[in-house]
């Protein structure tokens, strides 16, 4: 089990990441749908993920030399680069739900926590894919 402050801490990044979306307006869909509008583009959403961008990068850099995390637990980092069918077709499927809903997983928390109409449905049919995927998943023959 997680100790306290590893729990704490996931917390108050959580709101803190919470926060950035609703100041950046990353948690309207009109907002983010507006960045996909060819005839009233937003550009927006793109200075925003520039600037997350220029706070990540960093940091991953120098993740990579560390071996336990700054609060002493295991990292977990991808143990592949490759891009193959799955990565692709999750990134399809993703990219299609944000562009026809205006919301992805974190926005969406966000908007459940504002009892927003549409995270009332996006949340519970999120929750529904991932455990779909989860079942499939279990399913799925290793080589």
């Amino acid at each position: 089990m997680k100790n306290r402050l590893q729990i704490l801490s996931a917390a108050m990044v959580g709101v803190l990441f919470g926060i950035g979306l609703l100041i950046a307006g990353m948690a309207d869909p009109a907002k983010v749908l507006g960045f996909f509008d060819t005839e009233r583009w937003d550009p927006t959403l793109a200075f925003v993920m520039l600037g997350a961008l220029a706070v990540a990068s960093p940091g991953l850099f120098f993740l990579g030399r560390l071996r336990r995390s700054l609060l002493n637990g295991p990292l977990r980092l991808p143990d592949t680069r490759r891009i193959d069918r799955r990565l692709l077709g999750g990134s399809v499927l993703f990219g299609i739900g944000w562009g026809l809903a205006g919301i992805c997983p974190g926005p969406a928390l966000v908007l459940l926590g504002r009892a927003q109409d549409q995270a009332m449905l996006f949340v519970p049919a999120m929750l529904f894919g991932m455990a779909l995927f989860q079942w499939l998943e279990q399913r799925r023959p290793r080589p």
